[in-house]
Order: C-alpha cells, then sequence, then structure tokens
C-alpha cells in the first residue's frame, strides 16, 4: 500500500458514565464506567475493506460510531485524509459529513416510515445543500437504480419494501452523497441469507464502481473472510490481533482469535481445526482484569498476563498483536 491511509485512529477511547442523579455525587466514577472502546489504534486504506469481528458488546459498533463523530471521544486522534477531525466543531465538521457515511444495522428500524423513499434517500443531498429539487430527484432515481430499485420506488413507502430491498434503500441514503467512507454497522446480520449474499455482491460492485472504502463490522466470520481485504479483532474494547484476513484467518496467533475460529462449524474434516475452548464469563465492562483483559479466559495465560497490559506489537508477517506470547 502506497500513499497515507483514508482513516488514521490512534488510540481511541469511548466510555460510558452509567451514573444518573445523586449517583454522580455519592458512587465513584471508575465503578460505573463502561469502557465500551479502549486506546484503539488502527489505519484504513483507499478502497480496502477493512474488517472489525469480535464477540456482542465487543464495543465494535462503538468504534464504528466513533470514527465518525456521531460519538464523541474521550482519548486519542481520528485523522480522516490527512485532517484531524476528533475536535472539530459541528460546522467545521460538515463537509467531512458528506464525505463518511453509515449503514446500520436493522433496515426496519433505520427508515423513516412516514417518509418516502425519495424524502429518504433524498434527504442527506437537502441536509447538505445540494443541487436543486429537479437535480436531487435525478439523482435519487439514479442512485436507485444502482442499488437495483426500479424509478417506480420514488413514491413508496418503507413497509411496502422486503428487508432485503430496504437495505437498499439505506445503501443508496449512505451513496447519495458520493462519500468516500462508509461504516458497514452489521449491514446484513439482519437479513436472510440468501439476501445478505446479494446485498454483499452489490457492496463488493459498489466500491468497484465508486472507488469505495468500507469499515466492515461484523461477528460473522465466513462472511469477514470472504469480504475484507484486513481484518482487526476486538476483545472488551480493544483490538487484539490485526492483519491481513488471508493470514489472520488460516493461521490466527492471538488465543481469543483461535477462540473465536474454532467456534465456527466446519463441514468438511479436513477444514477442522483444534478446539480451544474458553472457561469462564465475559469480565464486567465496567471493573474489567488487570493486565490483559483476556487472561481470565485464556488458556495459556501467564504471571505477567494478570498484571502487565499487552502492547499492540507488529509481527515478522506484518500483523498486529497484543499479547504476551508474541512481544514482536
Amino acid at each position: 500500500m502506497t500513499g497515507a491511509p483514508l482513516l488514521q485512529v490512534r488510540g481511541v477511547s469511548r466510555h460510558f458514565d452509567l451514573r444518573n442523579g445523586l449517583e454522580r455525587l455519592y458512587k465513584p466514577a471508575a465503578r460505573s464506567l463502561v469502557r465500551a472502546v479502549d486506546n484503539v489504534s488502527f489505519d484504513v486504506w483507499r478502497a480496502e475493506t477493512f474488517g472489525i469481528i469480535g464477540e456482542s458488546g465487543c464495543g465494535k459498533s462503538t468504534l464504528g460510531r466513533t470514527v465518525l463523530r456521531l460519538q464523541d471521544p474521550d482519548a486519542g486522534s481520528i485523522v480522516f485524509d490527512g485532517t484531524d477531525i476528533t475536535r472539530l466543531g459541528r460546522r467545521a465538521l460538515l463537509p467531512f459529513r458528506r464525505r463518511m457515511q453509515i449503514v446500520f444495522q436493522d433496515p426496519y428500524a433505520s427508515l423513516n416510515p412516514r417518509r418516502t423513499v425519495e424524502d429518504i434517500v433524498g434527504q442527506p443531498l437537502r441536509v447538505h445543500g445540494v443541487g436543486r429539487a429537479a437535480g436531487r430527484q435525478a439523482a435519487v432515481t439514479a442512485m436507485l437504480e444502482r442499488v437495483g430499485l426500479p424509478a417506480e420506488s420514488l413514491q413508496r413507502y418503507p413497509h411496502q419494501f422486503s428487508g432485503g430491498q430496504r437495505q437498499r434503500i439505506a445503501i443508496a441514503r449512505a451513496l447519495v452523497l458520493q462519500p468516500e467512507l462508509v461504516v458497514c454497522d452489521e449491514a446484513i446480520s439482519a437479513l436472510d441469507v440468501s439476501v445478505q449474499a446479494q446485498v454483499l455482491q452489490l457492496l463488493r460492485q459498489l466500491q468497484r464502481d465508486l472507488g469505495l472504502t468500507y469499515l466492515f463490522i461484523s461477528h460473522n466470520l465466513a462472511v469477514v473472510g470472504h469480504f475484507c481485504d484486513r481484518v482487526a479483532v476486538m476483545y472488551l474494547g480493544q483490538t487484539v490481533e490485526v492483519g491481513a484476513t488471508r493470514l489472520l484467518l488460516a493461521e490466527p496467533r492471538h488465543p481469543y482469535t483461535r477462540a473465536l475460529l474454532s467456534a465456527v462449524p466446519q463441514m468438511r474434516r479436513a477444514d477442522r481445526r483444534p478446539r480451544t475452548l474458553l472457561t469462564g464469563d465475559l469480565p464486567s465492562a465496567t471493573r474489567p482484569p488487570a493486565g490483559c483483559k483476556f487472561h481470565t479466559r485464556c488458556p495459556a495465560a501467564m504471571d505477567v498476563c494478570r498484571t502487565t497490559p499487552p502492547a499492540l506489537a507488529t509481527l515478522g508477517d506484518g500483523r498486529q498483536i497484543a499479547c504476551h506470547l508474541h512481544p514482536g
């Protein structure tokens, strides 16, 4: 990869305070903070699909929203195309909103049921003052046709479409401003398996045609293995392994990555890998363990794991890993 990354995330953290009312006076903040994203760093290159995987609740969606500044980070920096957008105000951030968009998980909840498709897809154009009414309608029609929906869809409402068609509408809304970066937040997980394949094929074609860069959030390892160029594995708000998808899925180094992959059913005996069984429950996000957050469930935990958090080190094959077993 040449040139500078389109997106650079450095040490980003996002915490949520669970206290309310009088609790803020009497309850220590340290015991009520959910560390949803905790010191995460990675780069995303132009026209790349960068995947983020992990168990439910590990912070994937919060990370995606924080990268887009839909939520403000508590620490770290977010650099988009050479500009630090971490602390930009609403007005200064507006031009970057056009260049970064998101497709949400649930197409039944992310579309306003009282608006027509023309209103829904055309709203970003109106918000950003792009073109006049006739030009906006033409842009909406062209984008609907690009995602595989006929022009007759303009005056229909979301309830008149299937789940897969609704997600196509959501994709059209995200792309109508011609963004460079699109966050796909579990964008196919609410769809039937056959429809998932169609939407993935559509996303791939749109990437080739429009030069899009994807931040692809998913818990489906099979989809990530098929769709993503590189992938980051998250556990309790932190990245534990980052690398090329084929390399990481074929030869996982971190014990947590191995456990995730061994949990995927393998139909062919030749594809089956040794099982990595995890013991214990997922620790509380408000009181994570000292040292390596994974040590309470790790079958290879050492004494140093219980006291010292591992740094994200780069190995000889180019991948990054946060594990005392692989210090780099």
